[in-house]
């Protein structure tokens, strides 16, 4: 796997001058003197340093575009992603190329392509893989990357996220701390690192608690969508009612609503009979017919750091610390979840 990119520092160093030199010699070579250059060059070639051209070009008010790509347009969760974003590159003057990749790998891959095509200055993803070599071969090339929703592994990436695995802890805590021993975890695709951190989150809660993780049942599915939660929703219910679980946290909010509307239709009671707690906040989870209790995530700050962060290293790549932001969930509990149970 490729290490970490060679910076501009890194090439300070190997040739004994300061930053300042360096960029010298990239953007006005015609200034520094020709053993000081060549001394430069030298080392840019011996660490293979790729000078981003994309932010020089920013910087010069050329190419004026971010590319934006979302894993699933139809999730209220990155409309408000996406109005953060647009908040705070529309107050810097550029457009943004909004890109839905369903959650496929392919046609992820092909906007990726359209995007370099079309001389983007960054792009701003939520990656369908933990490990995308796409994303590095675009840096190569000068194009910035900044993960959104998604912990970056790499040091010299920045990303946004939340951390998904407190989010399950908060919902499971809330679900065992009102008495529920029987809890199903509806969420898919389990490729999905979302997905996995907040399932783990929720074992992780009742370990804690001295319970088994088998208490938590897992029910995976192939979306995150409404259609997909309904039919989790009737595998739950297809259960002996010995086995059946009494609780559900849903992976997302368009699942919880998805189970809401199956338990309705079966006429199962929610919360007396199931509890169910979803995961975004979206605003359709306090409007739902029975108020959904639900995760919140800060999801229009997600797009407006993400952003910001894709704008400072563009305007000032020489300076730039890249991060790795993580913004704490918070529970917020309704009426779907609000029916304590004597354990048992």
């Amino acid at each position: 796997m490729p290490g970490p990119a060679v910076s501009i520092r890194d090439v300070a160093s190997q040739a004994g001058v300061s930053v300042g030199t360096v960029s010298n010699v990239l953007n006005r070579p015609d200034i520094v003197a020709a053993s000081t250059r060549n001394r430069v060059l030298a080392a840019i070639n011996e660490l293979g340093f790729v000078p981003n051209d994309a932010a020089r070009q920013l910087r010069r008010g050329r190419g004026r575009t971010l590319g934006l790509v979302v894993l699933d347009v139809a999730n209220p969760f990155f409309t408000d992603v996406a109005k953060g974003v647009e908040d705070a590159t529309g107050a810097a003057g550029m457009a943004v190329i909004f890109c839905n990749s369903d959650g496929d790998s392919a046609k992820e891959s092909r906007y990726l392509d359209l995007l370099e095509e079309q001389r983007v200055q960054g792009v701003l993803i939520t990656p369908v893989d933990d490990a995308n070599e796409r994303l590095v071969r675009l840096r190569e090339r000068g194009v910035l990357v900044v993960l959104l929703d998604r912990r970056s592994t790499r040091p010299d990436v920045c990303s946004v996220a939340v951390d998904d695995r407190l989010g399950g802890e908060l919902a499971m805590r809330h679900l065992v701390e009102a008495g529920h021993r029987r809890i199903a975890f509806v969420g898919g695709p389990w490729r999905l690192e979302q997905v996995r951190d907040r399932y783990h989150g929720a074992v992780h809660a009742l370990r804690e608690a001295g319970l088994a993780e088998e208490t938590l049942r897992r029910f995976e599915t192939p979306s995150p969508t409404v259609a997909a939660g309904r039919d989790a929703a009737s595998r739950i219910l297809g259960l002996p009612r010995s086995a059946r679980a009494t609780a559900v946290f849903c992976a997302n909010d368009l699942l919880a609503l998805g189970v809401l509307q199956e338990l309705t239709r079966q006429q199962v009671r929610v919360p007396e009979d199931i509890a169910l707690v979803g995961y975004d906040d979206i605003d359709f989870a306090a409007a739902a017919a029975v108020p959904l209790s639900s995760v919140r995530q800060p999801r229009q700050r997600l797009g407006q750091t993400a952003a910001q962060l894709m704008l400072d290293e563009a305007n000032d790549p020489e300076n730039h610390q890249h991060k790795q932001v993580i913004f704490e969930p918070e529970l917020v509990v309704r009426e779907s979840s609000q029916y304590a149970r004597t354990p048992g």
